[in-house]
């Protein structure tokens, strides 16, 4: 019932975006509701409505003003000071919030960027020197001068693999000589992705740091994804007669003998052998190399390769289905997700926090942060803690707000004041966020609106219509005839006719106890509008 009262008031829903050209088109008492919260709602119903009755300008208004009319008996009777009404908004209003906390621009530039990093593969190798212990907290230059000599030494001729495999920290180094193969968006931390994607074929990148280390990287190919594939293989793991297993079981299958037959009956990878050697679907870098370049070059689905060897044994392959990289709009609400998931995303927070700042008249006060430079935070009294140490557009925080937000930090009283000031901005961003952007606005007010008509409707409706046994039976023998049927077998049927029947009612009282004032003038152009 409450999912549907939402979808009502979704359909019902004043969605306000006033400007100084709207025109009031009727007034509850002394209460103005304008054109454009009418047009917005009435086209919107237009794409929906399936009766002809509800597309017509004059029938639609009826209905928003009893719309209305509910909501402002809603006010009337205080439902939005209860509390579980209050918490509930809230909670809301923090979901809500959370898709409008990134600089949009900023987004869209990631989730195109991550687009065309899915469309395209770096392979490279790389040179770790790991910080130790707790990472970033020590003085990284020592690390960053050892890097930085590594990269001298193969400018000036030194072989990258050799260098590699004597002074790289990656644990991998001694297997893989540093050679990472191909990966895409979203396998690497963002900022050796990001370097390694900038980098050009051939050259070694300048050092730089991640969450690990102080890394250098070598690109050695860049190529076209080719998406992800569905694939089935034969094992025969390693052995003195491996080699001659998997050529006698390549003759059965060019013999005629299905794959899937001599993977159940010979393969050795006892995970798949049983569904006829198929694995499950996978893209680049989640196979080995030798293993994935067959895959790659198999360009018929139901072809099957020569037999070649990996680290695990011989392997036969067969291409089943490829899947190429989808376009943009396929992808993009799966990167906006993965960007958001993912570390990039404090690039777009970055970028809104600095909108801000050249946006906000901020002001600083020095001379109050001086009692925290001097004194330890666990000595000072917030009763005494007054003065102004911030303004964001002239909302002021004082040294008790910065005393209650440094309680359970360890950061320096500099670094403490920068969050501070983030979170300051941010607090005020979200508070404004309903007057600066209307989609905000018009979806908090739909969900807000339609919780009280959820509890409004509770209370004076459905409560009434399922409590009211006398009600109920009252209403089913003044309506028996049409009904043809005893009240139990129906009792569903006609409690729900009950509640039209109290609505109605409820209604016109509402329409006798409420002056309504529709401009017939603003109607008429209304009208004109959608040709009625």
């Amino acid at each position: 019932m409450k999912k549907l009262l939402f979808s009502i008031a979704i359909f019902y829903g004043t969605l306000a975006s006033f400007s100084q050209k709207d025109s009031e088109l009727f007034r509850i008492n002394d209460t103005p509701v304008m054109v454009s919260e009418f047009k917005q709602m009435y086209e919107k119903n237009l794409t929906i409505a399936e009766d002809t009755e509800a597309t017509s300008v004059e029938s639609y208004l009826e209905l928003f003003i009893n719309y209305k009319l509910k909501i402002n008996e809603a006010y009337n009777l205080q439902l939005d000071t209860v509390t579980s009404y209050q918490r509930e908004l809230e909670s809301y209003k923090k979901e809500l919030l959370v898709p409008y906390l990134h600089d949009t621009e900023t987004l869209q530039a990631l989730v195109k960027e991550a687009y065309d990093r899915t469309k395209n593969e770096v392979k490279a190798s790389h040179i770790l020197v790991r910080f130790p212990g707790k990472g970033l907290a020590v003085d990284t230059l020592f690390l960053r001068n050892k890097i930085v000599g590594y990269r001298n030494r193969i400018l000036q001729g030194e072989d990258f693999e050799k260098v590699a495999k004597e002074v790289s920290e990656d644990p991998s180094v001694k297997r893989n000589g540093g050679n990472l193969g191909y990966f895409k968006a979203f396998q690497m931390v963002y900022p050796f992705e990001t370097v390694a994607y900038k980098t050009k074929v051939g050259e070694v990148s300048e050092p730089f740091k991640t969450k690990f280390g102080w890394h250098i990287v070598k690109v050695t190919d860049i190529r076209s994804s080719k998406g992800e594939f569905e694939a089935a293989h034969i094992l025969v793991r390693n052995s003195p007669k491996s080699e001659a297993n998997i050529h006698s079981l390549y003759k059965l299958l060019e013999s005629g003998k299905p794959f899937e037959e001599v993977a159940k009956e010979h393969s050795e990878d006892t995970n798949t052998a049983k569904i006829g050697g198929r694995l499950p679907r996978f893209g680049t870098g989640k196979m080995v190399d030798e293993f994935e370049n067959h895959v790659r070059s198999l360009k018929v689905p139901g072809s099957y390769s020569t037999p070649f060897k990996t680290i695990f044994g011989w392997h036969i392959v067969k291409l089943i289905k490829s899947y190429p990289v989808p376009s943009f709009s396929e992808m993009k609400n799966e990167l906006i997700r993965k960007v958001k998931q993912s570390k990039r995303i404090k690039i777009s927070d970055k970028a809104l926090l600095k909108k801000l700042m050249d946006t906000y008249e901020v002001k600083e006060y020095p001379e109050a942060m001086v009692i925290f430079l001097k004194t330890k935070k666990e000595a000072l009294k917030a009763s005494e803690l007054h003065a102004t140490i911030l303004s964001v557009n002239k909302e002021e925080f004082t040294q008790r707000d910065f005393l209650e937000f440094i309680k359970f930090t360890n950061k320096t009283v500099k670094e403490n004041f920068k969050d501070f000031k983030k979170n300051a901005l941010l607090s005020c961003f979200k508070k404004n966020l309903v007057h600066t952007n209307p989609e905000y606005r018009n979806t908090l007010l739909e969900y807000k609106e339609g919780l009280l008509l959820f509890d409004l409707m509770q209370q004076k409706i459905w409560n009434k219509a399922s409590k009211d046994t006398l009600g109920l039976k009252s209403f089913f023998s003044a309506n028996k005839v049409k009904y043809g049927k005893e009240l139990d077998a129906i009792r569903g049927q006609v409690i729900s006719d009950y509640q039209d029947a109290l609505e109605k009612e409820w209604i016109k009282e509402l329409r006798k106890n409420n002056t309504v004032r529709v401009r017939k003038r603003a109607l008429r152009k209304l009208k004109n509008t959608y040709n009625q």
